[in-house]
């Protein structure tokens, strides 16, 4: 009887409804490629002219400079890293190579336990939204409609958004695990076993080796009687 991992029932070669795995994380990788060469280019701009970027603080200048400094080569150095994650999958991916995937799903599961951390912290402690639009500046989009809100509501309304997002990125990470499954199984191979009648296995050639083998070897000669 031939037995099945609980977790076979998830595995499935096809994403979206109409890719492959190998495709859609082919395109998942090339999406975060651009999108975090994107940033990366805004940080290099905000390195070579800080004049923009910078907080204009008369009491704060001097630290605020400082802290703006150190968090945008934090951020830089987090772009790169990521540069390199996405390239990785992407590679991976399109020359199966199951192993390049596996940081990209180290940072997949990483992203999602953050998130879920978030909507931990939002259901535990309501009010902190509240506080955390009073400190944003008064000319952000939609602030005093939003302070309005019945905070019971906003809490259900940014609970559901979070759910919404945290959906998504499982599916993603499922797409992911999927193709890394099916890089790993189509490279591996497999082997038959023959277990004879006391109790040992005896391991069978493959069918390409013994097609082969049985190619090379020259039929015996005719003999006539």
């Amino acid at each position: 009887m031939k037995m099945h991992s609980p977790w076979a029932r998830f595995y499935s070669n096809s994403c979206c409804l109409c890719c492959h795995v190998r495709t859609g994380t082919i395109i998942l990788g090339a999406w975060c490629l651009v999108i975090n060469s994107l940033v990366l280019l805004i940080l290099l701009s905000a390195l070579a002219n800080p004049d923009l970027y910078h907080l204009s603080n008369a009491e704060l200048k001097n630290e605020l400079d400082f802290m703006d400094d150190a968090n945008m080569c934090i951020a830089t150095s987090i772009s790169l890293l990521m540069i390199l994650i996405c390239a990785m999958a992407t590679y991976g991916a399109y020359k199966q190579h199951a192993a390049w995937i596996i940081p990209f799903f180290c940072y997949q599961i990483f992203d999602f336990a953050l998130n879920s951390l978030v909507a931990i912290s939002v259901l535990v402690y309501p009010n902190t939204i509240q506080d955390y639009l009073r400190q944003m500046p008064s000319n952000f989009p939609y602030k005093e409609e939003i302070m309005s809100l019945n905070p019971t509501c906003l809490v259900v309304m940014i609970l559901f958004f979070i759910s919404v997002i945290l959906a998504f990125k499982a599916y993603l990470i499922s797409c992911v695990w999927n193709c890394y499954r099916y890089i790993n199984n189509r490279n591996s191979s497999d082997v038959l076993v023959y277990v004879t009648t006391n109790d040992t296995a005896v391991l069978l050639p493959h069918y390409e080796d013994s097609a082969s083998a049985a190619a090379k070897e020259p039929p015996p000669p005719y003999v006539s009687a």
